[in-house]
């Protein structure tokens, strides 16, 4: 069976649980190096881009989580997941590091405040359908690299992209663990089986 990391340090845990199981992989809380070596992929949730690298510091895991990245361990960042693997951020504080796993420059909290969340229907590029997308303080990409593939854009915020993938790393603006369309996930989970 599949086993897919979640870093338990801060954001929807349970949430991405739940899509994994549905898709019939193994969710692992990774909080520890001998559970992030365990796995065959992992999931980045959102929360707070600056708390998850203090996070990741202090629980000595943000270099073994980096050089397991950079070796091909297929990986999702969602929203804040999504600043931590830029290799860029605009509006992130002095000293922030992120991981570097996609080529793109991301603008935190591009979609406002808080209150300024929302709900929208994307289109998701790969096969064309639509996908309800929740946007919470969400970053958007400002820019990317040649080989980073979009795989959604949100029209109602002037085409602002939302989703990428760079190789074995998948980043999206959106919270996709809080709908019951499991394929980013899939995505995901493909790529680690």
């Amino acid at each position: 069976m599949t086993r897919i990391g979640v870093l338990a340090l801060q954001g929807d845990v349970r949430e991405h649980e739940a899509a994994l199981v549905r898709l019939g992989a193994k969710p692992v809380r990774v909080r520890r190096r001998s559970e992030l070596e365990s796995v065959d992929g992992i999931i980045i949730p959102g929360g707070e881009s600056t708390t998850i690298d203090t996070l990741l510091r202090a629980f000595d895991l943000f270099d073994p989580l980096r050089r397991r990245i950079m070796a091909g361990l297929p990986t999702l960042g969602t929203c804040a997941g999504m600043i931590m693997l830029a290799t860029d951020i605009i509006g992130g504080i002095d000293g922030q590091r992120t991981l570097g796993a996609i080529d793109m420059t991301v603008r935190r909290n591009a979609f406002g405040r808080q209150v300024d969340s929302s709900e929208v229907e994307l289109t998701w590029i790969p096969d064309g359908s639509a996908m309800h997308a929740t946007f919470i303080r969400a970053p958007w990409v400002e820019s990317w690299a040649d080989g980073v593939e979009v795989l959604a854009k949100d029209e109602a915020h002037g085409g602002a992209v939302v989703a990428v993938r760079q190789g074995n790393a998948i980043a999206t603006s959106f919270h996709c663990e809080i709908s019951d369309d499991d394929r980013v996930h899939a995505l995901l989970v493909a790529l680690a089986a």
